[in-house]
């Protein structure tokens, strides 16, 4: 049994991956479970939910690793496999509806201005329809342009736009009732 240096380059690593090394597949797991599963948990809102598409975007990534050309992240990588994954998955369990609007408006969005702490807006954000959170998720925190988007669920530029927007709304609507109770909360005192 080969052991595998724990200094090993991402390379070196990669490549005993490629030969169905379980140690190596095991530390390439080990090192991004983690962010990944934080990654499927912001479509996916039951937890136990997201491990198991976790678990299946890995097996995915592993079978496919033989595509990974070295040319950008391994992180930014697995990332996209995870994301695709969330999708199908939202796709074969729900019907996603995208209002076709092309009326949007853009707004500053900022959550960090309210004081909500990181588990209180992904209580948030879980609470947005299917939809408006699968954009939002796609947009504010994968960095996809609406184009991408619009590729990517098979709907119109401007139905992405519209989506965000809305979502954008609901979660400063949602901010600010918070921010109103604790208000009212903390002057009753």
């Amino acid at each position: 049994m080969k052991v595998i240096d724990l200094h090993q380059s991402q390379k070196e690593i990669i490549a005993l991956a490629l030969e169905n090394n379980r140690q190596a597949q095991q530390k390439i797991y080990m090192q991004f479970a983690p962010k990944m599963l934080s990654v499927c948990r912001q479509y996916i809102k039951d937890l136990h939910h997201a491990e198991d598409i976790m678990i299946t975007a890995f097996m995915k990534m592993f079978t496919h690793l033989k595509n990974f050309e070295h040319k950008g992240s391994f992180e930014g990588w697995i990332r996209k496999i995870m994301v695709n994954e969330c999708i199908s998955a939202i796709r074969v369990h729900k019907k996603v509806s995208f209002l076709e609007e092309e009326y949007y408006y853009e707004e500053s969005f900022n959550p960090i201005e309210s004081h909500l702490n990181v588990d209180d807006i992904q209580f948030l954000i879980d609470a947005l329809p299917d939809g408006y959170r699968m954009i939002f998720n796609l947009y504010s925190i994968e960095g996809y342009k609406h184009r991408e988007i619009a590729a990517l669920l098979g709907i119109n530029e401007g139905t992405s736009k519209s989506q965000l927007s809305h979502a954008k709304k609901m979660l400063q609507e949602q901010i600010a009732k918070r921010n109103n109770f604790e208000v009212s909360y903390t002057s009753v005192d």
